[in-house]
C-alpha cells in the first residue's frame, strides 16, 4: 500500500500526533510519505522521524494577544497559491491519503478520487461531544476545511460517539517524577505578558515554551526555551503541573502522565473553548479564560487527580488501515475504550453524565452549558 499523509502544521499537536502514526506504520513495516502545511518551512523542528517530506503555504489562521484575529487571518489565507498547490499535488502514486486536518492533501484527493481517512481531534466534533461557542461557520469549517470520506475523531472520552481516545507518545512511566517545577505552553499569548503572570510567583520554577524565544534564558525564576520536541518532554516528565492552551494534545500527554492542568483556551476559536469544557467538566482540568495571578496561585495549591491511562492508539489505528477490510471500525472503537483506565473522580462524573438528566446532561454540555 502506497500512502500520503497530510498534517496540519499550525500547531505543534497535530505533528506531534503524525510523530506517533509515523512511529506505529515503521514498526508494522509500512513506508508513509509525509506531507506539511500550516507554517512557513524554516519554522519546523525535530522532523526527523518523517524521512524527506514535503511542504505547502496550505491555510492557517492568525492570533494576536490570545485571540483569532479574523482580519489578518483572511489576508494571509492567499486562496489562489491554495488552489494551486491542490491542482499540482499529484496523488496518482498513493492508494490512500491519511489526513490530520490537512486542507491540500484533503482536496487533491478529493478533486482526484483518492479514498481519504481523516484522523483528528477535530474529526470528533462531527459528532455529538461537548461545543461551547460553536457558529455556523465553525460546523462548515469543521466539515469541509479538510474533507474525508472515512473521518475517526479523537476525544477524552467517547460521549456514545464512534470515536477514539487520544494519541500520545509512548511514555516511560519509570522516568515520571515530580520536581516542583511548572511547564508553560502558551503560544498564542504575548510572550512578555505571560513573563509578567509568571513572575508573581518567584517560589516556583517554570519552564517556559514559546514560539518567540530564539534562545535559552533564564529570568530569575525562569527558564525561557526556544521549541524542542525533546527538552519540552523531559521538563513534561519532571514537572509538577501544565499552564497550557486548550489544545488537545499536550493536555493529553499531561493527564496520561498524572500532572494537573491549568488550561487557557485561545479566544474566538471554538475547539479550545469546547476542550476546556469537556476537561473541566470532567474534572482533568481548571479553566483560565484571564491571566490572572489569583487563577494561578489558587491553581498551584491544588492536588493532581492521578494518571488516565491510554493505550497505543496509534498502533492500532495504523493496524486498522492496513486491515480495514476484515476489521470493522466499531471492533476498534470497543477495543480501545476497554482499555482506557480514569481515575475513581472522573470515572464517578462520567458515570453522573451518562445517568444524570440534570447540569450533567448531554444536551447541555454539548450546548456549552455548564
Amino acid at each position: 500500500m502506497k500512502i500520503l499523509y497530510g498534517v496540519q502544521g499550525t500547531g505543534n499537536g497535530h505533528i506531534s500526533r503524525a510523530r506517533e502514526m509515523a512511529r506505529a506504520f515503521k514498526v508494522l513495516g509500512q513506508p508513509v510519505d509525509f506531507f506539511f502545511s500550516g507554517r512557513e518551512p524554516d519554522k519546523y523542528f525535530d522532523m526527523g522521524c518523517f524521512g524527506d517530506y514535503r511542504t505547502a503555504h496550505g491555510l492557517t489562521f492568525v492570533t494576536q494577544q490570545g485571540k483569532i484575529a479574523p482580519l489578518q487571518t483572511a489576508l494571509q489565507a492567499r486562496p489562489f497559491t491554495f488552489i494551486n498547490e491542490v491542482k499540482q499535488l499529484n496523488l496518482s502514486a498513493y492508494d490512500v491519503v491519511i489526513n490530520d486536518f490537512e486542507p491540500v492533501t484533503a482536496w487533491a484527493a478529493r478533486q482526484q478520487k483518492v479514498p481519504t481517512i481523516g484522523v483528528s481531534h477535530q474529526c470528533a466534533f462531527t459528532h455529538p461531544v461537548p461545543k461551547k461557542d460553536q457558529t455556523w461557520f465553525d460546523k462548515q469549517l469543521i466539515r469541509h476545511f479538510a474533507p474525508a470520506e472515512q473521518k475517526i475523531g479523537l476525544h477524552w472520552h467517547h460521549f456514545d460517539a464512534p470515536i477514539l481516545p487520544p494519541i500520545i507518545p509512548a511514555l516511560d512511566v519509570s522516568k515520571v517524577s515530580n520536581d516542583g517545577s511548572v511547564v508553560v505552553y502558551l503560544p498564542f499569548e504575548a510572550l512578555d505578558e505571560v513573563v509578567a503572570l509568571l513572575q508573581h510567583f518567584p517560589q516556583v520554577v517554570f519552564h517556559c515554551y514559546h514560539p518567540d524565544i530564539q534562545a535559552e534564558q533564564q529570568q530569575e525564576n525562569m527558564y525561557l526555551h526556544p521549541l524542542s520536541h525533546t527538552d519540552f518532554h523531559q521538563h513534561l516528565l519532571r514537572c509538577m503541573g501544565v499552564i497550557a492552551s486548550g489544545g488537545f494534545e499536550l493536555p493529553s500527554e499531561a493527564m496520561a502522565l498524572g500532572k494537573k492542568l491549568l488550561i487557557k483556551p485561545l479566544g474566538g476559536q471554538f475547539e479550545q473553548q469546547s476542550n476546556t469544557l469537556t476537561l473541566t467538566m470532567m474534572g482533568l482540568a481548571q479553566p483560565m479564560t484571564l491571566m490572572e495571578p489569583s487563577i494561578i496561585r489558587h491553581w498551584l495549591g491544588v492536588e493532581p487527580i492521578g494518571k488516565v491511562y491510554f493505550p497505543d492508539v496509534a498502533l492500532a489505528v495504523a493496524q486498522w488501515v492496513l486491515n480495514m477490510e476484515s476489521y470493522q471500525f466499531d471492533e476498534l472503537c470497543e477495543q480501545l475504550w476497554s482499555q482506557v483506565e480514569f481515575p475513581e473522580c472522573v470515572t464517578d462524573i462520567l458515570l453522573d453524565f451518562q445517568a444524570s438528566p440534570s447540569r450533567l446532561s448531554k444536551a447541555n454540555l454539548i450546548n456549552g452549558v455548564y
